[in-house]
């Protein structure tokens, strides 16, 4: 069972991660992960500067090093960008000497004090550490585009529930390739039609 909206018991759970806004700003919040690469990247940003469309990307370190223009051409259009560790370790399957080491070596590429967990896996005393220098931020719903199992159309479907003060994830990998340029337009789409606006997040959010 694929679960698109975070229970609402998770924030009671993890209160000093970011799990959504206000509803009053009458925003939603898209958020790209695991890029930059580059024929995606490129796309997206043509398809977000065309729509005037500001999102975040938690970007790992790796590509960040390795595509230095693609980081360039995201902040001088205006988005956010967050740290994803270096090489997009999962939190529960290494140490926490290595965990934040990989981030810390992700800081290098990336200049920016917002962190998301790769698969949103975060054992509670690494989060303390990193709370100190990052805000850490989740999200309120998931897309499962990586998922080619999950037909866009249920996607879409999915997406009708999404409600101002989300934080949206979609991802800018291999695994999104051809799906990402059917999803992201009908998903804006649908997100207008709700009469949302798209804000970034800052580290003072």
């Amino acid at each position: 069972m694929k679960i698109f909206r975070t229970p609402i018991y998770f924030p009671w759970f993890f209160p000093r991660r970011r799990w959504g806004f206000s509803s009053a700003s009458n925003s939603v919040y898209l958020t790209f992960d695991d890029g930059p690469t580059p024929e995606l990247t490129n796309w997206i940003l043509e398809y977000l500067d065309k729509e005037d469309i500001k999102a975040t990307f938690f970007c790992v370190g790796s590509n960040a090093k390795e595509y230095p223009e693609l980081m360039e051409r995201m902040t001088s259009a205006g988005h956010a960008i967050g740290n994803h560790t270096m090489r997009h370790e999962k939190g529960t399957k290494v140490s926490r000497k290595e965990y934040l080491n990989s981030i810390k070596e992700a800081s290098k590429y990336i200049d920016s004090k917002l962190f998301r967990p790769p698969y949103g896996r975060l054992p509670m005393v690494y989060g303390r550490k990193i709370r100190s220098e990052y805000q850490i931020v989740m999200w309120s719903w998931l897309s499962y585009d990586y998922d080619k199992s999950i037909p866009v159309t249920r996607i879409f479907e999915e997406a009708y529930r999404i409600k101002a003060g989300d934080i949206l994830v979609v991802h800018d990998n291999e695994k999104v390739m051809g799906r990402i340029k059917v999803l992201l337009p009908k998903l804006v789409q649908i997100i207008r039609e709700k009469e949302l606006n798209f804000a970034v997040i800052s580290s003072s959010s």
